[in-house]
Formats: C-alpha cells, structure tokens, sequence
C-alpha cells in the first residue's frame, strides 16, 4: 500500500512539472467552415490575408461591383453636384429606386441610394454623368482597381448585372474594399441603415417617389462591430457580400461570394469570429524607426534613412514567426536631398514569403558637394591611384633586382 501511494504521488509530481516546466503546443485553430465557393479575410490596416479559400477564382460580384463604382464617384466628382437623369438609366434591369428621366439629383443623395438601396439606376445616372457613357466610366473603374493592386479583375458595367467580361477575384474585391474604406465618406455612406433623400423634381402624378432607404446590409443589425459594406445578387453570381468590422482597434473584410442565401449573414459573421478570435496584431516596424546610415554620392556627408510609417503583422494566437528585413534603396541616389525625400523600402518576409513594405526615406537634408570639391575629390582618387601604381611597379622591380643580385 505504501508502495503504491509512493507511486500515486510520483505521477501526479511528473504531471505537475510537465505542466509548469514544458511549453504547450498550441491546439490546432479549427478553420471557418462558409457555403461561399470564394473567400477572402483581410486586415484592412496592412492588407494581410488571414484565411482565403479560391482567392484568385474568377467570380461574378454582383452588385459589390457598387464598391468601385462609388469609389470613383468621390474621387472624380463632388457630392453637391447635380445629377440628371438620362433615359439609359431608367431602363436598366435590377433593383432601382425608379428615377425618372430628366429628374435631377445631388450626386451624393444617388451614392446613398447606390450604396443602401443597390440602386441599378443610380449607378448609370452616376457613371453617365460622371463619363458620358457606361463604357468610358467602366475604363474608369478598371484604371481605379489596378492601382489598388486589383489586377486579375474586369469590370465593363456600373451595377455588377452579369456579363462574361465583367468578372473579379475575392482577393481582389477585398484590396477594393480595403482601398474604398478608408474614405470617411464612402464609411459614412456604407455605415447608414436608414437614410431620407431629395428627390424635388420627381413627377408626384405617376405616385410618389422612393425617398426613403433602408440599408440592405443586414449584417450592420446582425454584427456587434459591423462597419459596412455591400451585399450584391444575380442569378448568375449567388449570393454576395462584402463585409467589414471592427474589434478593439482592428479591422477585417471579409468576401465571400456565391454563397449560400440562408448562411450568407452567419458565414460573414464565423468568417470574422475567426479573424478577432484567433489572431493578434503586433507592432513589427515603428514609425520614424533608424533602419540604416546611407553614403550619398556627390553628398557632404552621409544620412540616417528612417521607416516612413509603422507596420502590424496579425500572428495566430500562440504562434509568432520570425519576420526578416532586408532593405531596398532606389538605384542613382544622389545629392542633393530634400529633407523626407524616399530612397527605398524596408521589405518584410516570413517563410520566404513578402509580407509587407514599409517606405524609407531621409529625416534630413543632403547637400552636394561644391563643384570645385567634386574636381580635387576626383583628382585626389586619380592621384592615389597612379602613387599606389608606382610604388608597386617600383617594388616589383625591387624584387627582380634583388633576385637578380643572389643569383
């Protein structure tokens, strides 16, 4: 009996120190479970992919297509603008708000109804008056997508209706998002759940005019940090949504497309559990950080270059990866400097893989060196060449002298 109590206590000891002396291995993290046949989970702040299923897939956006379409509204006109109506867009299929023609409104009561309501009219009303043609403005949009790194897209329509050649990624719808997110007023817009708009000059005879928009998002109701973004459906695409929330100082898209109706709200929502519950965001870089002290050519002197902004990298929870620099200069820098010129990049890896980039450039100025010193710089390394020349061609004969004499 002794003997065993011995041995009772032994293992319970053994299973103590295990516990407080041996690391754990983190449990592997279950991945989301979606009915969406594309998927993307993004870091709004750094653009890193959390979870991605078909990413690069070429897909029908539907009515997400709304995103770009807004998004090149507010950088190419002004909200008070005045909008007229055209007949092409009253004749548009889909969900419309029923404009009529001639009637005028600002551009930004037709971004609401465009953004809320997934008004087809009020995206042709918006493109025509903003190009002229439907065709010109979806030169537009496919200009804005590739200078958001969104190159494996197409679009050649305002609204998303199908076409063979309007067609986009869940990778690259995310980089769209991301982008139109960080306007404050396509935030205000996308965010809204019920907004009254303006519509003076519509016809009353024929009854009255929606003015009154509901926000088709459900998930802004559904999702306890829900920020935006656009939901969209055809036939064709299945159901669609472009979601953002925010958690503690974090944000996260999330894409999924041709997904399942009656999980569309619930995929969205594990999607973005699984983001904020299994990730952390880390400081990896810090703004105004010394990277390195640099020679200028033509310079006076040298110059310490600096991190041009700060950079997070989201780890899975119990699982930090070493993340390596290395830095990328411009090619013919030279003096002079201005001060806060970029010269380069600090490039991230993990595993091989890019990560991230942060820009680089000088705190302070450079001068180039005067003229005069440019000339006596270069005669004096002209002159230190032709000195070391001569000693050595004088030590080599030295040597055949001196071979010479023993012999």
């Amino acid at each position: 009996m002794p003997g065993k109590k011995r041995l009772f206590l032994f293992v319970c000891f053994y299973f103590i120190l295990e516990i407080f002396l041996f690391p754990l291995t983190a449990a592997a993290v279950k991945e989301p479970d979606t009915t969406a046949e594309a998927v993307v989970l993004m870091d709004a702040g750094n653009g890193q992919v959390l979870y991605q299923k078909n990413m690069s897939r070429h897909m029908f956006p539907a009515s997400t297509t709304k995103i770009l379409t807004a998004d090149v509204a507010l950088e190419k006109g002004n909200l008070s603008d005045k909008v007229t109506v055209a007949r092409e867009a009253c004749l548009v299929d889909g969900s419309r708000i029923g404009l009529q023609e001639g009637e005028k409104l600002t551009l930004e009561d037709l971004l609401y109804a465009l953004m809320m309501a997934s008004a087809n009219d009020a995206a042709e009303s918006i493109a025509i008056h903003l190009s002229g043609s439907i065709e010109d403005f979806g030169d537009l949009m496919n200009v804005k997508a590739k200078s958001v790194g969104a190159l494996d897209s197409n679009f050649n329509n305002p609204h998303g209706l199908t076409d063979p050649k309007h067609y986009t990624t869940a990778y690259d719808l995310a980089l769209i998002t991301r982008y139109a997110m960080q306007n404050p007023v396509f935030r205000e817009i996308v965010g809204t759940r019920i907004k009254k708009i303006s519509r003076p000059d519509a016809d009353r005879s024929i009854g009255p005019p929606q003015e009154d928009l509901w926000n088709h998002n459900r998930l802004l109701s559904r999702y306890q940090g829900a920020t935006g973004v656009k939901t969209g459906y055809t036939n064709e695409s299945g159901q669609c949504l472009a979601a953002a929330a925010e958690k503690d100082g974090r944000e996260l898209i999330a894409v999924l497309l041709n997904n399942q109706a009656s999980t569309l709200y619930e995929d969205a929502g594990v999607l973005l559990d699984y983001g904020f519950d299994n990730f952390v965001s880390d400081l990896v870089v810090r703004d105004m950080e010394k990277v390195i002290t640099i020679g200028v050519s033509r310079g006076v002197s040298k110059v310490d270059v600096y991190t041009g902004s700060s950079f997070y990298y989201n780890f899975q929870k119990g699982q930090k990866e070493q993340i390596k620099r290395s830095v990328e200069l411009y090619n013919g820098i030279k003096a002079p400097l201005a001060a806060g010129q970029e010269v380069g990049h600090l490039v991230l890896t993990s595993g091989g893989q890019e990560v991230g980039k942060v820009k680089l450039f000088v705190k302070d100025p450079v001068k180039s060196l005067p003229e005069k010193s440019v000339i006596i710089l270069i005669a004096g390394l002209l002159l230190t060449f032709a000195a070391r020349e001569v000693y050595c061609v004088a030590k080599r004969r030295k040597r055949r002298l001196s071979r010479r004499y023993r012999n």
